[in-house]
């Protein structure tokens, strides 16, 4: 897997960006255009489980909330790749890959970083959906 980094500055408290990247309704808005129709089923909680899925497609990847300090700090941690709306286990793609997403705040400017270990035939994708995901992050919580 290759690590991606990339970071945003937006003019919002970390309280309010963090809502943005967690809240239902919101997710749903920015992840959709990393891989259309994603939603998140669980919550952000130190040791709970997630899955990211694709209404369009029912594959996902169930994760393990590793690290979360909200406002400030989440570790996931790839558990499985899963299919038909995370009912099945599917080929590992992204079993083992983790994703971090830092929030740092100074005089109203929230900066959003996110790293994530992605498969060699995933980068170009996330390479152009990414900044065009956290842009989207950026207007929905400036806007709010």
């Amino acid at each position: 897997m290759k690590n991606l980094k990339f970071s945003i500055e937006i003019q919002a408290s970390k309280e309010m960006v963090w809502n943005t990247l967690w809240e239902d309704k919101t997710f749903r808005d920015w992840a959709n255009i990393i891989d259309e129709g994603t939603y998140m089923v669980g919550s952000m909680k130190e040791g709970a489980e997630v899955q990211f899925i694709s209404s369009v497609n029912g594959y996902g990847v169930t994760s393990f909330v590793e690290k979360c300090i909200p406002y400030e700090f989440a570790l996931l941690k790839h558990k499985a790749d899963t299919q038909e709306s995370g009912q099945q286990e599917r080929a590992n793609e992204w079993t083992g890959g983790q994703e971090r997403y830092s929030l740092t705040e100074g005089d109203g400017t929230t900066t959003l970083t996110v790293e994530l270990d992605t498969p060699p035939e995933q980068v170009e994708t996330f390479e152009e959906r990414l900044p065009k995901a956290l842009r989207r992050i950026k207007e929905l919580a400036e806007s709010k």
